[in-house]
């Protein structure tokens, strides 16, 4: 099964930016992402055509959770990220996985 969650719903008005720990902790919670993702096979993130960036640590947090669940292979083939071609996500994408895989391995060694 096949869902999607739509970043719109958490975007403050106005805004052309998700940024920060706080919101993306702020954002995990409100849209349950892990549970999303576990109750589903894929789960496509929206993001709003007029979002310009999503910044590393606000992914991080936002994603947490999930990456370290499914390492990075298994977030990629569950998760998808979708938009108007505005922003491209994959490179800040890319740094928040490899922040939260460096900090899980960091904290376990």
């Amino acid at each position: 099964m096949t869902t999607e969650l739509n970043l719109n719903a958490y975007l403050t008005r106005g805004a052309k930016v998700f940024t920060g720990r706080d919101r993306g902790l702020q954002v995990r919670k409100q849209s349950n992402i892990t549970q999303l993702v576990k109750t589903n096979d894929v789960l496509t993130i929206r993001i709003p055509d007029e979002v310009r960036s999503i910044n590393p640590s606000f992914l991080e947090e936002f994603l947490t959770d999930v990456v370290l669940m499914y390492g990075r292979e298994g977030f990629m083939s569950r998760v998808k990220f979708i938009n108007a071609k505005r922003y491209d996500v994959s490179e800040d994408l890319e740094e928040a996985i490899d922040r939260i895989l460096t900090e899980n391995n960091a904290l376990t060694a």
